[in-house]
């Protein structure tokens, strides 16, 4: 017997047969995420940080990994690019809904941010430097903007070290 290909190893069931990993991936997860910067750190949370390869075992079983691998990395580069088309006013309302949510003191979460800049690792892979800069700048802008209004200032967290 030959080798067995990834695509009989794929378990599909019937009524998936007319959808694809990318449509599959915003119905059933993605879509239901509140806000546009929750998706963007849902699908970063996706890829592993030493390999770049994004990892979902439910749509690599029903897709196989070359259609689930691509499929993530469509809709990660999607996602970050309809967040850099929001204007700045509907980013910060974004970002501030997704802070509320996630549970913890939202000043705690603005010092350490502003501190350690977590949310670079939100970037999709093969971006152009323009793209990175501006996220880049409008993270930092959102943090300071949301830093005032909270009345945070990270040294001051006792969490965090003097830099």
């Amino acid at each position: 017997m030959g080798e067995v290909s990834e695509a009989m190893r794929v378990a599909r069931p019937k009524s998936l047969l007319d959808r694809d990993a990318k449509e599959d991936l915003w119905r059933h997860t993605v879509s239901r995420i509140p806000t546009q910067f929750g998706k963007l750190q849902y699908l970063a949370s996706l890829r592993d940080s030493n390999t770049g390869l994004y990892e979902h075992h439910g749509l690599t079983l029903l897709f196989g990994e070359k259609e689930a691998g691509r499929a993530m990395r469509l809709m990660h580069r999607q996602v970050f690019a309809d967040w850099l088309n929001r204007a700045l006013a509907a980013q910060e309302a974004d970002l501030s809904e997704y802070l509320s949510g996630i549970g913890g003191p939202i000043e705690a979460v603005l010092a350490a941010w502003d501190l350690l800049e977590p949310w670079k690792q939100y970037i999709p892979g093969n971006v152009m430097a323009g793209e990175k800069a501006l996220y880049s700048s409008d993270m930092r802008t959102l943090v300071s903007l949301l830093r005032c209004r909270y009345g945070v200032d990270a040294r001051a967290q006792g969490a965090l070290p003097p830099r």
